[in-house]
This record gives structure tokens, sequence and C-alpha cells, in this order.
């Protein structure tokens, strides 16, 4: 499902936009120099994908932390052990909560170990919670340096393998990594270059200068026309992006930093008896304040709590005790969107997690009323789905039967024995192996081979071939047998979903 970002105008007119889907498939990395807009380009982006994807912010100086009042992110302080960030980045991913890791008020070094020990909490977090996630690191240069500085060597290392995870090794486990530098030369190349995707922004030195250069593709004498960018506005390029450097505007944000751009007011005429008495007045300790009162950090456990509990509170008008929905028009809902997410070319490549972010978006886009669908159950109505076996089937004993034997299978096979099940009860020639593979996300045929042998070996089917080298294959358990097919037969137009 393509969802498009608007992420500003070009220097057209035209609407600036950026492909959210490519995006956590692809990475970003954002570069410019102090007042260039970073941060808020950063901050369109979080507002812009809010309601379709997970989003997790390093924060080092606590600018995002408004996003909590806005869009409900979860504020985590870093004034905890390593041990505590960790479990509480695995129950972000497994609550799909949103979250914001403000680091403020704590060293730079201490900075380095939070920011690695929770990156690695979701980085380890168990396969079924690899939810798509979006991952912005903020003053990346201070998480990954090309270079040692006054920290530790420990901290660095730390900090430094937690970045090269996230960008080299994140994708497979959802994770989609957004940094954003001040200057290339500081940021380690290692996890720059694991970007494909890049928004390039005002810079002065000749070496980032250079190096934007080179990473956007673009000759060595149009790099000087990074100095000229205005504040806010970007050079895009990449896959989720543009296919060719495009100058793209910044849009409006409806969040703010507590950080403030500096501006001029006038000065007092003069310097008065009555200022100097202001300014030298003994000072009361009890009296001091300060610009801004800081945040209160959460406990731990109750951190913790709050993360268990969220999916199990709700407004009451949100849950209420008795359905007011009729349920079979919510089950036609939901058989509608599981045929729309597995009728989408390649979805049979796409992992359970990124098809599973992509049926709860169209539940919410068809207003389907009630609870979604939780992992579990959505990995069995999605074989069933795959399978394509019409409604009036599906609610037969028969049926059911198939359902249940394919429970005691493993997810990559539930799908295939289904195929198979639903071709057997209809009298349909056996699929081929290039269609199984499919069915199971693969596109080796010899996969599909083995897997039937192994689905013989433990009793749900068999199989034999009839004098021609055709296959059929047999379900005794349900009185069930394919007619004759072609092994080697070549994919068909259309598979049993679309067919329905």
């Amino acid at each position: 499902m393509q969802v498009a970002i608007d992420m500003g105008a070009q220097t057209d007119g035209a609407s600036a936009s950026l492909d959210l889907e490519e995006l956590l498939s692809t990475r970003l990395l954002v570069q410019g120099n102090s007042g260039s807009g970073k941060s808020h380009l950063l901050r369109r982006l979080l507002e812009q994908s809010a309601r379709w994807v997970q989003q997790i912010v390093i924060d080092p100086e606590g600018d995002f932390v408004s996003l909590a009042d806005r869009y409900g992110h979860l504020v985590i302080d870093a004034e905890r052990s390593d041990r505590e960030l960790e479990e509480i980045a695995r129950r972000v991913r497994q609550h799909r909560a949103s979250a914001v890791l403000n680091l403020e008020g704590v060293d730079a070094e201490t900075q380095l170990h939070c920011a690695a020990s929770f990156l690695n909490g979701l980085f380890d977090a168990p396969r079924d919670h690899w939810y798509p996630v979006l991952v912005v690191v903020d003053e990346a240069q201070l998480f990954a340096p090309a270079a040692g500085g006054d920290i530790s060597e420990e901290a660095r290392k730390a900090s430094l393998g937690a970045m090269v995870n996230l960008m080299s090794r994140g994708r497979k486990r959802g994770l989609a990594g957004v940094i954003a530098t001040q200057r290339l030369a500081k940021l380690a190349k290692n996890v720059a270059a694991e970007a494909s995707n890049f928004l390039m922004g005002r810079t002065f030195l000749d070496i980032d200068m250079a190096r934007a250069a080179d990473l956007l593709g673009m000759e060595r004498r149009q790099a000087e026309s990074f100095r000229d960018l205005p504040r806010g506005s970007f050079v895009a390029l990449g896959p989720a992006l543009s296919r060719r450097p495009l100058t793209v505007r910044i849009g409006t944000v409806e969040t703010g930093a507590r950080s403030v751009n500096p501006k001029l007011i006038p000065l007092p005429e003069e310097v008065t008896g009555e200022m100097q008495d202001a300014i030298f007045a003994p000072v009361a300790v009890e009296r001091r304040a300060t610009n801004a009162t800081p945040r209160a950090a959460v406990p731990t456990n109750d951190l913790l709590r709050q993360l268990a509990e969220q999916t199990q509170q709700s407004a009451p008008d949100e849950v209420p005790a008795v359905p007011t929905y009729d349920p079979a028009d919510r089950e036609a809902k939901i058989q509608d969107v599981l045929q729309s997410v597995v009728s989408v070319p390649d979805s049979a490549f796409k992992s359970v997690a990124v098809l599973y972010q992509d049926f709860v978006v169209r539940c919410r886009i068809q207003n389907v009323p009630g609870l979604p669908l939780d992992l579990a159950e959505f990995r069995g109505r999605l074989a069933v789905a795959r399978a394509g076996v019409p409604t009036q089937a599906a609610e037969g004993s028969d049926w059911e039967a198939a359902v249940a034997m394919s429970a005691q299978l493993t997810e990559d096979l539930q799908g295939m024995f289904l195929v198979l099940a639903r071709a057997a009860m209809e009298q349909q020639q056996c699929p081929g192996d290039i269609q199984l593979a499919k069915i199971c996300g693969s596109r080796s045929p010899g996969r599909a081979r083995r897997l039937l042998v192994y689905m013989e070996e433990k009793g749900f089917l068999s199989v034999r071939m009839d004098r021609r080298g055709n296959r059929i294959v047999a379900f005794p358990d349900l009185g069930w047998e394919t007619q004759a097919g072609r092994p080697d037969a070549p994919e068909r137009l259309e598979t049993f979903a679309e067919s329905q």
C-alpha cells in the first residue's frame, strides 16, 4: 500500500511527496548546518506520518517531546539503567507505541550509553514484534562519530555498533533509520553509506559540500550550490523521493520545539539606578527560578505498566460494553480488507509484520468497527485469504477441518497447505511449483518441492505422479484429491485470491 507523505513544495510549486513504504525499505540521511532546518524537516516527516507508522525518536536536546501532547508519543527519560532501557524498548515494539527517548540533561557519554541500550532493545525484539518502525536519530554525528573525541572508547563503540545495526541490518527487523547530522565529515561513513535517500541542506565547508555532492551524484563544480540554499530548503534524491536531484521547500509544522530562534528586541535606553539595584539585590536561593520547569522522570515501573496497559485502556465511548455494530457487517469488511491486502502485487514476498501493518491501516480507512485482529489471528486469516476459498465453502464443516489441520503447521506452510486443499476440494488441477513457491513467499520452485515432501512425511497429504509426469495431491483425512497438474506449469495469470 503506497502512502505519499507531503513534505512541502518543489521550486515550481508542485507538491513534493515522500513514499513512506519505500522509505521503510531504503532509509534516509538528512544533512545541513545548524540553522538549516533539519529539525523542522524531521518534525514535518514525523507529523505527516504519525497516523501511518510507529515512530521512535532519539532526541539529544528534548526538542521532540512536544509530539506527546499532539500525537500521543510516549516520552522516555534517560535517567534509567541500560537494562531498563532495553526492556522498555522491547515493550515499545511489542505494543507498537510511538516514543521519544529524551536524552536532555545527561552528559554526552551517558547519552551514548542510553541510545545504544535503547537501539539494541529495539533491534533484539522477538521476531513476532518486528512491526515497521520509523527510527529517527537527530544529531546522528553524536551517536556515530567518525573519530573518537572526549568520550570513552567503550561508549563510542557501543553507540556506533547500535547505529550500524540500525542502518545496515535493521530493515529485516522492520527498523527504518532516518538520521540527521550537521556535518557529513563527522558522521561515520559505514553509517551514512547505508542510506539510499538523501535530503541535503545548506552547508559551507568544502569537505561537507564535496561529500554531499558525491552522495547525490553531482559534479564537484555543482557542490557550491549548497551554500546558496535558503533555510528550510533541501536537495532531495532517492527512490522514496526523486530519481533526480530536486530542490524541496519543507512545509509548515503543527508542533514546535521548546528551543526558540533568536529574535532582536530593543535594548533599554539607559541603565538606571533601579536597574542596578535589581541586578545586585541579595540573591535568595529559595526564590531562584529557571526558565523552564524540568520534566519529572517517570519511574520505570510506571512506564512499563503504561506500556502493558496501553492496548487495554481506551475511552469508554471507543470500546462499549455491548457492541453497537453488526458482527456480520464487520466480518464482511474484514474479508474485503484481507482480499485487498493479498491482491497487492508481490504481497506474497512481504513479511507478515508488514502485511499486518497494511491490514490495520486499511481497516482504519474502511472504518471497520470493533477491535482489530491480533497478529496471531491475522496470520491464520491471511493463509485462508491467500487460498482464496469462497465464503460459502469457508463456512462448511469440511473446510473448517482443513483449516484446523493447517493450524498444526508452521506459518510458511499454512498458506501452501490451504491452496492445495482448496484445489482438491474443488477438483481443480494441482498448482505448479512456481505458484506454490509464491504462496510461501519464495521464488524458488525447489523450496516448494521440499515443503511438499516435508508435509507428506508428516502425514498431512500424499503426492503421486501419473504416467504423464503430472502431479496429484491427495488429502486422506479429508477425502479430497486434486486433478493431475504439471509441476513445471508456469505461474497463472491470476491467483486463487484474485479469481474471487
